[in-house]
């Protein structure tokens, strides 16, 4: 109750208070635009963040990250748009009913599915603190670095059917973050004698470079649009009481949002997939789902918005994101000093309760916000996708150039953005380089503090924890082969059938 307290007199402050606003009022109208997302909201607003305390910071980034998403069903519903790329199920459902003169029906829907699904999400993490609490300071830095490694792999082998590709850039950004002086050494490490690389590569830079830069390149360079939304008439709140109707559906919903969040690599989503699985197979009516379905539809928004605040698990506890954004999210910790871990729980657990109160609050903000906004909303989804992609731009450039003044910074990001933008053009993934960074950062320094203290390999595993993780690792690798066993099984016989074939011609 002390902490609580403690993290409730933080959240009071009138800095805290301007940046929950912004942060949950500006992530609904970034989700709303299709083309934007919050990825690269918080990749331009993270230089400006560093100039506050951690509570402001983090405050405003994780009002747009819980945000964005209540705001993203808005044109999945109504244009069959996601307004970033996780409502993407939304619009199976959401769109149908729209067609069927449905609309409100269905924004109210989505809005309490994800207020449920936040709010959930929120408890169970707040539910899971002293457990964090009592095991964080377990982990030393042979249990860190396995972790870390463990989410590595996690992240590549999400990415089915681009395993390799995932591998390669995820293998790209490990090797980026060692460009530079090294801090034990003080030895030059991939510089080839440019003087501009010898502080190393800028995460941030990177991050908008590969973000929004890109985004901003994508935007100018496609077709210009102009979604067009029509307005939507009738009761919001009539969406709670039917949601009522469907508690199972959405509580398991979740659930999977939960569990999968904290798994590094998985997020939304895996967690929708497996939640809009579940309804579909347990419902009276499942010729619904893809016609208007409301179990469908509540599925999909629950789920994702459980994520953002399991995500924050391995992020506060052991100081590992499992995804771009909590990536982004880490440098803000950084910056000022406070590194999240086995450390954090004891020395800043006000900030800990603090963030878990914001949390709570952006929810009942976002959910009171559109109940009366809506269709002020599906005026800004109208914007021409040009002049998103000339703002971007402007907005990156500024963000780039504030960190240190430099224009070699600006250069470097626009190389990035152009990288980001083949990435986005082949449908390669661009969120192993910048995880492929953050966590070869954190297992190069945690294995350089375990080796002292090692005599032989198996050292490494001699501790219940860091046994358990090595263990986890091969099941891992092990059940992935055995997918990849089976698949390669499935097509022989159709690979013995055609030379059959081709031998009897």
């Amino acid at each position: 109750m002390e902490n609580l307290l403690a993290g409730a007199e933080m959240l009071a402050r009138w800095d805290v208070i301007v940046a929950l606003l912004i942060g949950s009022i500006g992530g609904v109208i970034i989700g709303a635009i299709p083309g934007v997302g919050p990825a690269v909201a918080i990749a331009i607003l993270l230089p400006a963040t560093f100039a506050f305390e951690p509570i402001v910071g983090l405050t405003m980034l994780l009002g747009i990250y819980g945000s964005s998403m209540y705001g993203g069903a808005i044109p999945a519903v109504l244009i069959n748009t996601p307004g970033t790329a996780v409502n993407a199920l939304t619009s199976y459902d959401g769109y149908p009913m729209t067609k069927q003169g449905q609309a409100h029906r269905a924004l109210s829907l989505a809005y309490s599915a994800s207020f449920w699904g936040g709010i959930f999400g929120i408890l169970c993490l707040i539910l899971l603190s002293p457990v964090l609490a009592l095991v964080a300071p377990m982990f030393g830095s042979r249990e860190i670095f396995l972790a870390a490694l463990l989410g590595i792999i996690l992240v590549i082998l999400a990415h089915r059917g681009q395993i390799f590709a995932a591998g390669v850039l995820a293998m790209f950004g490990i090797f980026l973050q060692t460009v530079g002086l090294d801090a034990v050494t003080y030895t030059q490490r991939y510089t080839f004698g440019l003087t501009f690389l010898s502080s190393g590569v800028n995460l941030i830079v990177v991050v908008l470079g590969l973000f929004a830069l890109s985004q901003a390149f994508f935007l100018l360079t496609a077709p210009d649009s102009q979604p067009d939304a029509k307005p939507v008439s009738g009761r919001m709140g009539a969406g709670i009481r039917e949601l009522m109707q469907h508690k199972r559906v959405a509580t398991v919903a979740s659930s999977c949002g939960v569990i999968l969040g904290m798994i590094p690599g998985t997020g939304e989503f895996t967690a929708q997939f497996m939640s809009y699985t579940y309804a579909q197979k347990t419902s009276k009516t499942p010729e619904l789902f893809g016609k208007g379905s409301p179990e469908g539809l509540i599925a999909s928004e629950a789920a994702n918005n459980a994520v953002p605040a399991a995500a924050m698990i391995p992020l506060l506890a052991l100081g590992i994101p499992g995804e771009a954004l909590t990536a982004m999210m880490l440098s803000v910790f950084y910056v000022h000093n406070v590194i999240p871990g086995p450390q954090l729980f004891q020395n800043n657990i006000d900030l800990v309760y603090g963030l878990y109160l914001a949390l709570i609050l952006l929810n009942v903000i976002v959910l009171a916000f559109l109940m009366v906004s809506t269709n002020l909303l599906t005026r800004i989804i109208r914007i021409p996708t040009r002049f998103l992609g000339v703002m971007i731009l402007l907005l990156s450039f500024v963000g780039v150039y504030s960190l240190r003044n430099s224009l070699t910074d600006c250069m470097i990001s626009a190389g990035f953005g152009v990288v980001g933008l083949i990435l986005k053009r082949l449908n390669l993934p661009i969120v192993p380089i910048i995880l492929g960074m953050v966590l070869g950062g954190i297992m190069e320094v945690k294995l350089r503090s375990a080796l002292p203290r090692l005599k032989t390999p198996l050292d490494m595993i001699d501790r219940p924890i860091s046994f358990l993780l090595f263990v986890l690792i091969l099941i891992v690798l092990a059940l992935h082969l055995r997918a990849l066993m089976r698949e390669w099984q499935a097509h022989q016989p159709d690979e013995d059938h055609d030379l059959h074939d081709s031998q009897t011609r």
